[in-house]
């Protein structure tokens, strides 16, 4: 028998701009269904005066500390001087200072420039390279930051408060996607329940996500689904910020990669699936499909409609009015439900598992005596 992936069956959204092609790899690979939507595009200033008169202000007032939080930006700052002409004075500056790196690619795309890192912290957190400047004391030193394209909340308000003099280098800025169109049908789906989680890897495009579904009027409906049954997985805790501003219960992998990001929603979207002994047999609930006696079943949307609504309560009789209210688009008819559960029935492989009951409607033949039983 085929062995079941962890996230077949379930369909997630990635709202990332840069690796989103990695990211949807590694899921496809485990089994999801991937919609991609980007909520932003990031926009180099290679030709930006804003960034032109950062580096000048540094090169004229060279800082105590430099700060590198991207390894593309890193390089693209690095880039954009070297076509100014100014890159041997940029890398000079550099060299004779504290150079700070988050994490091992940006230490890589520090030394390509030529150049060595003072320090990097093992956990690749920008929290914990704060940590290091206010234990050493930032009062009256000059750091330069590396910003995301966004400013970074909490760092650079911590460390003027410390008494730090902080320039931001703005060396890419986040803007919202050219074609809204994928991203408005992310924001549909995740309305409609029909995309199990959502992917966040920056802070900027979860801000996006939110600021597009309040042009469109609809934020509250996003924000009550992402509260409730669509998971929002973020790649690190600056990430989930904008979303934990409105009451949003995110999960987030200890380490801030997109590899365990992948690995923490192979463990949370099938614990939120539940399974349950109907018939003798095991009946697991995923987003668009089902797992019998560990075989991956796949279940049409007015079916696995009809199967949320029995699941509900299991055992218990679901009329066939409630029925047809769950159904999509059904209308008034209530033979519509027939015509779905013997669909459901035939998908699941077990016509048993739906029982009817006369004149009242359908159950699950739910067995509690049998949770402990069957496979898994």
């Amino acid at each position: 028998m085929h062995q079941v992936g962890p996230l077949e069956g379930f369909t997630v959204g990635v709202t990332a701009a840069r690796r989103a092609d990695e990211l949807g790899a590694l899921l496809e690979r485990r089994g999801a269904a991937v919609v991609h939507a980007p909520a932003l595009r990031i926009v180099p200033l290679a030709d930006d005066g804003e960034l032109l008169g950062a580096t000048k202000a540094l090169l004229g007032h060279a800082p105590d500390t430099v700060v590198a939080t991207t390894a593309i930006g890193f390089r693209g700052w690095v880039e954009a001087a070297e076509g100014w002409g100014l890159g041997e004075e940029l890398r000079g500056v550099l060299d004779g200072v504290e150079l700070l790196a988050r994490g091992p690619k940006v230490r890589g795309a520090v030394r390509a420039a030529g150049l060595t890192e003072a320090w990097s912290p093992p956990s690749e957190s920008l929290a914990e390279v704060l940590d290091r400047l206010l234990a050493e004391g930032v009062a009256g030193r000059r750091i330069a930051v590396q910003l995301h394209g966004e400013p970074l909340p909490g760092f650079v308000e911590a460390l003027r408060e410390a008494g730090a003099e902080v320039v931001g280098v703005p060396v890419y800025r986040w803007l919202p996607p050219e074609d809204v169109a994928p991203l408005d049908r992310l924001i549909d789906a995740v309305r409609a329940r029909s995309v199990d989680a959502v992917t966040f890897t920056s802070a900027p495009a979860a801000a996006s996500l939110l600021e597009r579904a309040e042009r469109l009027g609809v934020r509250e409906g996003l924000l009550e689904a992402l509260r409730g049954d669509v998971l929002a997985a973020c790649v690190g805790p600056v990430t989930a910020l904008p979303l934990v501003a409105h009451d949003v219960p995110v999960v987030r992998p200890e380490r801030f990669r997109i590899g365990p990001l992948v690995q923490l929603l192979c463990r949370e979207l099938p614990a939120r699936a539940p399974a349950l002994p109907v018939a003798g047999r095991r009946l697991e609930i995923r987003g668009r499909a089902v797992v019998v006696d560990g075989e991956l079943r796949p279940v049409p949307p007015a079916g696995m409609a009809l199967l949320r609504a029995l699941a509900r309560r299991p055992g218990w009789v679901v009329p066939r009015a409630d029925l047809l209210r769950a159904l999509p688009g059904a209308g008034r008819d209530e033979h519509a439900v027939e015509t779905a559960v013997a669909r459901l029935r035939s998908a699941l492989g077990g016509p048993r598992m739906i029982q009817t009951v006369v004149k009242r409607g359908y159950r699950l033949a739910f067995d509690p005596s049998d949770a402990g039983s069957g496979p898994g």
